[in-house]
């Protein structure tokens, strides 16, 4: 039971409260009587948040910014050190293109003139081959011209022979050699 008496007591002084709220009609922030105390704890309140703006969360703001600009000032540098390296590796690139192409064409210059000689040389033995074999070709040539001419001539001697003694008569052979040899002879 104690504490259903202790319940109507609290409830009966929070009525109290709110009727003499209601005889004074408004709100409390808005009693003029009460200002000189609101003011001295707004001004106590902004001094407050100035000393812990002006000596806590500035400072800390500033080493911040310091720290991000001193990160970005290092990086473009760090950027630019990059680009002049990537500028010298570029140049050492096109360099080394270069020698390499001037390489190769030199290589291909060499292999080409290593050709040619070989190709000289191949050509020279080649030459050489078929003045030989003309040469042999022309010997043979003429062994056969003597030979067939040998042929031709005996040949026409016992054929004129023959005619001769197949007409009746007896053939001079001193006379008939003479004869056809003039006769071979053009």
């Amino acid at each position: 039971m104690a504490n259903e008496t202790h319940a109507v007591e609290a409830a009966a002084a929070v009525a109290g409260h709110a009727a003499e709220a209601a005889e004074k009609g408004g709100m409390p922030q808005l009693d003029f009587s009460t200002f000189p105390n609101q003011i001295f704890w707004l001004l106590l309140a902004l001094g407050a948040i100035y000393w812990l703006l002006k000596n806590i969360a500035i400072p800390r703001i500033a080493g911040i910014l310091a720290d991000r600009a001193g990160t970005i000032t290092g990086d473009l540098e760090a950027a630019e050190q990059y680009k002049l390296k990537a500028k010298d590796a570029e140049a050492a690139y096109a360099k080394a293109l270069a020698d390499a192409r001037a390489q190769a064409q030199k290589i291909i210059a060499e292999a080409r003139a290593a050709i040619q000689k070989d190709l000289d040389a191949a050509t020279a033995k080649a030459d050489a081959d078929i003045a030989a074999r003309v040469a042999q070709s022309e010997v043979k040539i003429a062994e056969i011209r003597a030979g067939a001419l040998e042929a031709v001539q005996i040949v026409a001697t016992e054929t004129a022979t023959a005619i001769v003694t197949a007409l009746g008569g007896k053939a001079d052979m001193g006379a008939v050699n003479a004869a056809v040899g003039q006769r071979v002879k053009g």
